[in-house]
């Protein structure tokens, strides 16, 4: 890896281990083994690191969680007991990347001070809207986009109400067979 990349590795752990607004610029030169000065050469600011760095593990969460969903469940199982299988792989993520979440509720709340981070929000809102209707509901928002917009912006409005339930209440969150239930007893 070059400095650039050892930069971007040093600022997700730190992302991970700090959160975002406790990261130093010391802190990602420490982390990365790479100088000071390499940040502004390679990102021209430490907040642009670690916007950066942001983007990229949201991303890489993303993947795994496709690549996780791809094979875990029958093929011949219901759109509900899928749904069930991968709200529960969405669930074991929280834990394992709580830091990640948190600093995206913090970032989410100072969106308003910081234009360029809230582009990139909004850019990832509408990346995740897609992803989550081909994950939940197997709909490729390149053949039914405005399918993917709505059922996508409803399971966006779900995951993120049940993280911030689980950031605040981890023992009280709701498994994939307990929102499937829900879902069952709101649509009867």
């Amino acid at each position: 890896m070059g400095n650039r990349e050892d930069l971007l590795a040093g600022a997700k752990r730190c992302l991970m281990d700090k959160g975002y607004s406790r990261t130093t610029a010391r802190d990602i030169a420490s982390a990365s083994g790479v100088s000071l000065a390499g940040i502004g050469y390679h990102f021209r600011s430490k907040d642009a690191l670690m916007n950066e760095a942001l983007f990229e593990a949201m991303r890489e969460w993303g993947d795994e969680l496709a690549a996780t969903l791809a094979g875990s469940v029958e093929p011949d199982a219901t759109p509900l007991r899928r749904f069930e299988v991968a709200w529960d792989r969405v669930v074991e993520s929280f834990d394992r990347l709580r830091p990640l979440w948190v600093t995206q509720f913090e970032l989410i709340g100072q969106s308003d001070h910081l234009p360029e981070v809230r582009e990139h929000l909004v850019q990832g809102l509408h990346a995740a809207r897609d992803g989550l209707a081909e994950l939940f509901a197997g709909i490729d928002p390149a053949d039914d986009p405005e399918r993917a917009r709505l059922v996508g912006s409803l399971y966006q409005a779900m995951l993120t109400g049940f993280l911030s339930q689980w950031l605040l209440d981890p023992s009280t969150a709701l498994k994939g067979s307990e929102v499937a239930q829900a879902l069952r007893l709101v649509t009867a």
